[in-house]
């Protein structure tokens, strides 16, 4: 059997340099990481959101135009605008776009000239 080994008489590092040399790592490569993928992890969570809000406007606004067309056309009256009037309600939906498209235009800021 292998004699006992007497710790009393060792000396026992106090320093643990490994250990410290690993927090040191594990904060600078911690710091490092925070700075570079925090701003990325934003840009591309903006980006997935719009593209999302992006997709379920076009949606609403082409369900509204059919639900707005369709209303049009059953309120219309045959009278004036004939059997088959489904004309005239896209004519309406088709002038109504067009009032809002010619507002944003004239509230639009013109590009500066450049040259």
């Amino acid at each position: 059997m292998a004699d006992p080994v007497d710790l009393s008489t060792t000396r026992v590092r106090t320093d643990d340099w490994p250990a410290q040399a690993t927090d040191t790592i594990v904060k600078v490569v911690g710091t490092a990481s925070d700075k570079v993928t925090g701003p990325i992890t934003t840009a591309a969570r903006a980006l997935v959101y719009g593209l999302f809000a992006g997709i379920l406007g076009t949606a609403a606004v082409v369900l509204l135009a059919i639900l707005f067309v369709r209303l049009a056309d059953n309120y219309l009256p045959s009278s004036v605008f004939g059997k088959e009037h489904v004309w005239a309600a896209h004519l309406l939906i088709g002038l109504v776009f067009l009032v809002f498209a010619m507002i944003a235009w004239i509230k639009r800021k013109p590009r500066p000239n450049e040259g």
